[in-house]
């Protein structure tokens, strides 16, 4: 009986078999794992779509150079809307620690949050001026001590842990942020390196894989960045602050945040 069954299955198979002999079938082509899709893409990046390399990075310049800008006092009442608390409207998240702490502690003292530059305003010597020492695509509200823990110093892995920062970490020369900032700071660097490219009264900001950057327009390490944007894709926090940032303020977005991807695509 059981031979009887296998005999059955074979005549099936060999009979299947010849019915799909000369067909063709449809060829299914592959979305990248990280390849993602943006309601802004068939608008605001529409002349950007497809492009790769420094044919990417040029088109989106274009796109994210048209911006409003706000003074440097201005920032303060700013942050308070693009980095409030999701769960305490009174409150805002500070980087690096992700505390969240009152909004009325702004200021320069011990237990205060002040406005920290991502991109440090040294690495280009850009101050606080409009412009990029006002940019809030890498402006955040942090603790005052963890900030200046931080200072000028670029990105990379290690160190010794940083006070008032759990999961952050310094050393000489680099700062590490705790895990969930890691895609943040990276997005926003490389947001800085596309917006500013020397062609308005800025120095020509570009990451590189130094961590000894002083006081060039260079911020490192560049391999480390585009790990953390791997590692730590866009959360909801970063991708409001981003539609905040675009619709309230600046009128441009960080394009690294709609597509992670094109991270890889330029560098």
């Amino acid at each position: 009986m059981f031979s009887v069954q296998i005999g059955r299955w074979k005549a099936l198979a060999t009979a299947l078999s010849a019915v799909l002999v000369g067909l063709t079938l449809p060829t299914v082509a592959a979305t990248p794992a990280s390849a993602t899709t943006n309601a802004y893409d068939s608008t605001y990046y529409k002349n950007a779509i497809g492009k790769t390399g420094t044919s990417l990075k040029s088109s989106l310049h274009t796109i994210i150079s048209s911006q409003s800008k706000i003074s440097y006092d201005a920032v303060w009442n700013a942050l308070k809307v693009t980095d409030q608390d999701p769960n305490n409207s009174g409150n805002v998240i500070l980087l690096y620690s992700g505390i969240s702490r009152s909004k009325a502690l702004n200021g320069g003292d011990v237990g205060d949050w002040n406005r920290e530059h991502v991109w440090a305003q040294s690495h280009g010597s850009f101050g606080t001026s409009a412009g990029p020492g006002t940019d809030l695509h890498h402006l955040r509200a942090c603790d005052v001590q963890v900030n200046s823990t931080r200072g000028n110093k670029d990105w990379d892995n290690g160190g010794s842990a940083v006070s008032g920062a759990s999961g952050s970490y310094t050393d000489s020369n680099s700062f590490e942020p705790r895990d969930a900032d890691k895609g943040d700071v990276a997005r926003m660097i490389l947001y800085m390196a596309v917006r500013y490219e020397g062609d308005d009264a800025w120095a020509d900001l570009e990451p590189n894989d130094s961590t000894t950057n002083g006081s060039v327009p260079y911020h490192g390490r560049l391999s480390i960045l585009k790990q953390w944007n791997e590692l730590d894709p866009p959360s909801a926090f970063e991708e409001r602050r981003n539609d905040v940032i675009h619709s309230t303020y600046q009128g441009n977005r960080n394009p690294f945040i709609d597509h992670p991807e094109w991270v890889e695509a330029i560098w």
